[in-house]
């Protein structure tokens, strides 16, 4: 594999931060997506009838996917 490829990834997988905001920008990427190939034609639909509202809908179920669940220490 490319040596770039894996520096990029070692990056953005190294902090969960860094996951969280790569993660929030592929959902709001798909959320345009989503608003462009699918949408609303007639503009009453209230996620996919305004661009701006299905990428920040999507934007957040990225950034959903990447909080996982707490662990909790047992003694």
């Amino acid at each position: 594999m490319n040596p770039n490829i894996l520096r990029l990834k070692e990056f953005f997988l190294g902090s969960l931060w860094r996951k969280r905001v790569l993660f929030s920008l592929l959902g709001a990427l798909g959320g345009y997506a989503y608003y462009y190939f699918v949408g609303c034609r007639t503009g009453s639909c209230p996620i996919s009838g305004n661009p701006w509202i299905s990428t920040v809908y999507g934007a957040g179920m990225g950034y959903i996917l990447t909080v996982g669940k707490r662990t909790s220490t047992q003694p």
